[in-house]
């Protein structure tokens, strides 16, 4: 699994650098993926987002700062990247319970968040259901929105703008450009950049794009294509999740430098059969 052994070496630089500021890119880059893709593989491996875990281990460093000797609070809320007591007493306060000030007392229950190296069991108890399949470029049609938070904010987000899309009665226009395959509305992020990308709800089509609307070239890649059946959206977060966590690490096969995409095809999406589709961009190891 080298590609693990590559990720926990990303993790090290970050927690060599959890008293300056963190390159997510040079992490991503350790990693050999997008910061997009590293981001969010470690949140489906470690069960907590990184931006969280980064915050629970600078509030563990900062609680033995403040127990082992005179520095000022302000000093060490500057050490972890806060730039006023007032931001650094709320984050504090959030993992610990107490205040800055209250830590200082010896005898103080404090809570330690240490750090952490990814291992991975393969389980293999239920059956993945998947075909490779290498792609040319082709051409999606839809409505997309532009996303410039953390990764973690952008998709809660997601689904408001789904919903809103659905309310705008755009799906069955959508629908009827659909004339090349996938033939099914397409949930796509360009994730090339973790805080700043597109996501679309679109189809592929080679249609002229109308007005108002947008288009997009998904480029060739070779993908791995597996097949969600459940209610949505849990099956599709269960999938994505093993992908991760069960199948790429023994697939001899990495993330590629290429969107993710779903494909939902007609029918009831809250029905425990309903079928829809993962992409999962790859390139061999």
């Amino acid at each position: 699994m080298e590609w693990l052994d590559r990720f926990n070496e990303a993790i090290n630089y970050i927690e060599q650098r959890l008293d300056d500021e963190i390159d997510f890119e040079k992490a991503a880059n350790i990693a050999c993926c997008s910061t997009y893709h590293f981001q969010r593989m470690f949140s489906y491996i470690a069960d907590i987002p990184l931006s969280e875990y980064i915050r629970r281990r600078r509030m563990s460093k900062a609680a033995i700062d403040l127990q082992s000797g005179d520095v000022k609070i302000i000093d060490i809320a500057l050490r972890y990247g806060y730039d006023s007591p007032t931001a650094f007493n709320r984050a504090f306060q959030n993992i610990h319970g107490i205040a800055p000030s209250a830590a200082k007392t010896l005898g103080t229950t404090l809570k330690s968040f240490p750090p952490i190296s990814l291992r991975i069991t393969i389980k293999g108890d239920v059956e993945m259901n998947y075909k490779i399949e290498k792609k040319d470029a082709f051409k999606i049609i839809g409505v997309k929105k532009h996303y410039s938070a953390s990764i973690e904010e952008c998709f809660a987000s997601v689904p408001i703008f789904w919903q809103e899309t659905i309310k705008r009665g755009l799906i069955p226009k959508l629908c009827l450009l659909n004339n090349c395959e996938p033939y099914g509305v397409i949930g796509l992020s360009t994730c090339m950049d973790s805080r700043n990308f597109d996501y679309f709800v679109a189809v592929a089509s080679d249609k002229e794009c109308p007005a108002n609307m947008d288009e997009y070239i998904v480029p060739e890649c070779t993908w791995a294509v597996f097949e969600c059946i459940g209610a949505m959206p849990d099956a599709m977060q269960n999938l994505q999740k093993r992908i991760v966590t069960e199948w790429l690490p023994s697939s001899g096969y990495e993330y590629a430098n290429a969107p993710d995409i779903e494909v939902y095809f007609e029918g009831n999406q809250t029905a425990a059969d309903y079928k829809c589709e993962a992409w999962l961009p790859i390139i061999k190891k």
